[in-house]
């Protein structure tokens, strides 16, 4: 677990979860853009922060487990991993450590480090604001400075001791420059007029478990429909892809669907959707940010969720109700989610072209309020423990 020697400065950094993985990638270009000096950034990330440059130790999938019960399975291995990082970063001091969201990680490996004398940055604020609100106090001793990528989380740190900063959301600035639908399309050789939908089951093998299925079943009652529906599906691993094929195969043969199955390329299949079926979480922020109409659904295992649902505040759990604080989408959750209930939810979105289009203005003015170039206010808070 030694990373290459070089005389420079040391950034420890640690991202759990793809959606922390690129949030961390356009952080580092910025920072390497802006201030280019020899900094090094070690500890774990995915394909996009290995990319731009960082060390990582340990793949990060093995932190990617969402739910209580998941935890519970692979608690030994993944506190495993935070006790030798731990041990690293202590012994190799670096000059800053920046936690990247995986709050349940990341705050206790934050707290030690900081404890002992490292600068502790935390990159993205938990959902204190949605549920489990007396994580704040573990926040305050466990980091110097918050960054909050929505603007109303300041706010809800005022006066607890945290010092929190409004970035902005990174993914805001990056999807202003996605293609349009109508290019996507022509690039994946989509008639124009062809009824498209996005399927995003999750990023995570847990996800799959899970919504493989679900998805699956639901996307076949949308083609009893809807003619001639292409439904395309991006993946981000091979493990969720072998998932979602396996559950295609299981049902093969029951209903012809079209599907197309994507490695990456999340963006653009939203791009080229009318309508996208997504599982909860960041995925549902890109798509509003595309300005997608959507449906948005989630199960996990029973105990999670009596959990998970005790303990939130608000009705809403996708993220563009929550900015917006109303449905503006549908969501299914748990046992409310079936096959059925989805598929008249997205079908009745397809059939209503003027609800899609106030849908879509909706989400354009979200995503104007987002925008504000945050991987490089972002950087210039790393630039300032370090001089």
């Amino acid at each position: 677990m030694q990373p290459s020697r070089v005389e420079s400065q040391v950034i420890g950094i640690v991202a759990g979860e793809p959606s922390g993985d690129l949030l961390g990638a356009a952080m580092i270009d910025a920072f390497r853009t802006r201030y280019p000096s020899r900094c090094r950034f070690v500890g774990i990330g995915g394909p996009a922060m290995t990319a731009a440059g960082v060390e990582s130790l340990f793949p990060m999938q093995k932190l990617s487990v969402r739910g209580y019960i998941e935890v519970i399975k692979h608690y030994r291995e993944i506190t495993g991993i935070r006790q030798r990082l731990k041990k690293f970063f202590l012994e190799t001091r670096p000059s800053l450590f920046v936690g990247i969201d995986a709050p349940d990680f990341n705050l206790s490996l934050e707290r030690d480090l900081k404890l002992s004398g490292i600068p502790v940055i935390h990159y993205v604020s938990p959902s204190v604001w949605a549920w489990r609100k007396g994580r704040i106090a573990k926040i305050k001793q466990s980091v110097d400075e918050l960054l909050t990528i929505f603007p109303f989380e300041e706010a809800v740190y005022r006066d607890t001791g945290v010092k929190a900063t409004y970035v902005g959301h990174p993914l805001a600035d990056a999807l202003a420059a996605m293609p349009d639908r109508e290019s996507v399309r022509s690039d994946f050789r989509i008639a124009p007029r062809r009824p498209v939908f996005a399927l995003l089951p999750g990023s995570r093998v847990s996800e799959l478990e899970q919504l493989a299925d679900l998805f699956i079943a639901s996307a076949e009652r949308i083609a009893e429909a809807v003619g001639d529906a292409l439904f395309l599906v991006p993946l981000a691993t091979r493990e969720t892809r072998e998932i979602f094929e396996a559950a295609l195969y299981r049902r093969k043969g029951l209903n012809p669907v079209d599907f197309s199955l994507l490695f990456g390329h999340a963006h653009e299949a939203m791009a080229a959707a009318d309508v996208v079926l997504v599982a909860s979480g960041t995925a549902t922020l890109e798509a509003a940010l595309l300005g997608k109409p959507m449906v948005i659904a989630y199960r996990m295992p029973r105990v999670s969720w009596w959990i998970m649902n005790a303990l939130r505040y608000q009705p809403w759990v996708g993220l563009p109700n929550i900015l917006a604080k109303e449905f503006v989408v549908p969501e299914f959750l748990q046992d409310a989610a079936t096959p059925d209930a989805l598929a008249s939810a997205v079908t009745e979105l397809w059939d209503n072209p003027e609800r899609r289009s106030a849908i879509s203005a909706r989400f354009a003015a979200m995503a104007e309020s987002l925008r504000c170039g945050a991987a490089a206010r972002a950087a210039a808070v790393l630039q300032r423990y370090l001089t």
